[in-house]
């Protein structure tokens, strides 16, 4: 069925005065897949160097050898001109020491001393009692003693780089990780316990885990859902209908629950990193069934899981036949009616884009838009810095080069590298120690069914907005001209999280910085997933808002934070409070639209590729 789209705004709707003369707009050209302006025409023979770099990366699980020797040696030259850093290094080695000393003694006389060196946040390895006693104590003071000079020796150092020297120290990290004590029968006395218990059963069906599980990697098989968080039915369970179906995503209309509806819908964009149900979970933390119950129109976007079919899907395929696709599908079955966008993570990106374009174009078809753990500027996008450099992001073209797509594993890793003593060492003993099987829960079947990334698409993000940071530097270009966030001047609401180590909150709080728009920025306890997922009801949550008006002047983050006291409760009724705020009232909540019939029930076909 051919259907004709509601027609946008334009440029020539607009009042003249308002608009820059065609002959005065700079042409700026949108970037090229992973290709800079000034870069040279590729020599004959550079398939060649692409096809033995995508090889390499294979064996290396996407990391480039070079950024990470180019790592090592800038610290080591930069250590070897500094005597003075040397004798620090050199005292504190022997302060270690003579700490694990005086522990050691205290040990062997009978008493129990404060043990010297505590380990990190997010370090759940040493829990178990037995780690209180001897000797197993003192081997945990000395790998933490061990841990404690080597981030000392890759703190910053004149001269240095920051990046290399977090990147040594995430290497060291990762290298003493391999060797804690914890990761031995021997060394663990949780370990020790457990097969003393069960006659040693625990190791067998460990064995039989790890079996499993290296099955599985070697063949590349994605793990299907548990039938007991079966989508559709447990998870994403939402009543809905697809009612778009392009090649890229399915756009899913929720039914109302509720007679009445605001005049405004909401369209949801989730990130296309993941599936998009972490905004459907269960019943009781969906938050997609909130907002519908909260007397709202919702729609929301389920991006496609690409093959190697798809590897020139561009950014600017997701714009046009995500965002742009959905507000046209939406315009016709809620006519004369702006919409409230929601993004989250990188859809909270693309959706920045996308408002910034349609403000520059005099497309006024938003009402307000909502950025969810969001950035719009990655100067300091958090610890996935470590992992994007030149040499990096060149490494893992010449992989998608090959393949198509970035797959699944290789996106993974690098998330349950950033906390590998928790994500990867300590489960792997529970596991394969300890015989402990995998215990499901929604978020965790959500985190194991990743997606994958066309090559051209992931390239223009990595190099374009990741690398080079183009949007707030005001060299994103859109259809050929550059987009500024300072032109969107509908309402933004931006979520950011406190312990978000993939979109850091003060990062998230820079939106600020480059818009002048009407701004409530509110900062909620929890990660990049946990903090969004915070409904009504969950116990422990706090939130902070403050509201910048339009035109203020900017207030840095430490010092908002400073002036904002904690609110205890979710943060979604506050949210839902600001979206009632900016909506028109209340009207019959709507039916079927002729046009478009249901292609299929939610959660609808694209989520469950794999």
């Amino acid at each position: 069925m051919t259907r004709t789209p509601a027609r946008r705004k334009t440029r020539e709707d607009a009042p003249q005065d308002a608009l820059t003369p065609p002959a005065e707009v700079p042409q700026v050209p949108a970037p090229a897949e992973g290709a800079r302006p000034d870069r040279a025409e590729p020599h004959l023979h550079a398939a060649l160097d692409r096809a033995t770099m995508a090889s390499l990366a294979r064996f290396t699980a996407g990391l480039s050898p070079h950024a990470m020797i180019d790592a090592w040696s800038d610290w080591a030259m930069h250590l070897a001109r500094a005597p003075g850093r040397q004798l620090e290094l050199a005292e504190r080695a022997q302060e270690n020491g003579m700490k694990l000393a005086q522990y050691a003694a205290a040990q062997m006389t009978g008493k129990a001393p404060d043990k010297p060196f505590a380990p990190g946040r997010y370090d759940t390895r040493w829990t178990h009692e037995g780690w209180d006693r001897a000797p197993f104590a003192l081997w945990q003071q000395g790998f933490l003693a061990t841990q404690d000079w080597w981030e000392a020796a890759t703190s910053n150092l004149r001269g240095l780089r920051k990046q290399n020297a977090d990147r040594t120290g995430f290497i060291m990290r990762q290298l003493l990780d391999s060797v804690s004590p914890s990761n031995f029968p021997l060394g663990n006395p949780e370990i020790i316990e457990k097969t003393r218990a069960t006659a040693g059963r625990n190791l067998l069906e460990g064995a039989a885990h790890y079996a499993d599980d290296a099955s599985h990697i070697l063949a590349q098989e994605h793990r299907t859902v548990p039938k007991e968080f079966a989508l559709g039915k447990v998870l994403a369970a939402t009543p809905g209908k697809v009612v778009w179906r392009n090649e890229l995503m399915e756009l899913i209309q929720y039914s109302p629950t509720t007679e009445e509806v605001q005049a405004e819908p909401v369209l949801i964009v989730p990130a296309w990193i993941m599936k998009y149900y972490i905004l459907d979970l269960s019943p009781e933390n969906s938050f997609i069934r909130w907002l519908v119950g909260q007397g709202h129109t919702v729609f929301c976007i389920s991006w496609r899981n690409p093959g190697a079919e798809h590897a020139e899907l561009s950014l600017e395929d997701y714009r046009t036949q995500g965002i742009m696709q959905a507000l046209d599908v939406i315009n016709d079955i809620v006519p004369g009616q702006k919409v409230h966008a929601n993004g989250y993570c990188l859809g909270g990106t693309l959706l920045a884009i996308a408002a910034a374009a349609m403000a520059r174009d005099c497309d006024d078809r938003l009402a307000s838009v909502t950025l969810m753990a969001a950035q719009v500027d990655f100067v300091e996008a958090g610890e996935l810095l470590l992992f994007l450099d030149e040499s990096q992001v060149a490494f893992l073209e010449d992989l998608m080069w090959s393949q198509g797509y970035l797959d699944r594993p290789q996106m993974s890793g690098a998330f349950a590298a950033i906390r590998s003593e928790d994500l990867i060492w300590s489960r792997a003993v529970r596991r394969y120690f300890l015989g402990e099987p995998d215990l499901p829960t929604d978020v965790s079947v959500w985190v194991n069914d990743t997606t994958r990334m066309p090559a051209r698409m992931h390239s223009e993000y990595l190099r374009g907005i990741f690398l080079e940071n183009r949007i707030s530097a005001g060299r994103f270009a859109v259809e050929g001209r550059v987009i500024a966030l300072k032109d969107i001047s509908v309402p933004i609401f931006v979520v950011g999280t406190e312990t978000d180590h993939i979109a850091p909150w003060r990062s998230v709080y820079k939106t600020a910085l480059f818009t002048d728009c009407d701004l409530h920025f509110l900062l909620t306890k929890g990660g990049h997933n946990g903090g969004v997922l915070s409904e009504p009801g969950h116990r422990g949550r706090h939130y902070r808002i403050g509201h910048r008006p339009a035109g203020a002047h900017y207030r840095d983050p430490d010092t908002w934070l400073a002036t904002h006291d904690p609110v205890a409760g979710s943060w979604w009724p506050e949210w839902g409070r600001w979206l009632m705020r900016h909506s028109s009232g209340a009207v019959p909540a709507p039916g079927s639209h002729q046009g478009y019939p249901a292609l299929a029930d939610a959660p609808g076909t694209y989520i469950h590729q794999t």
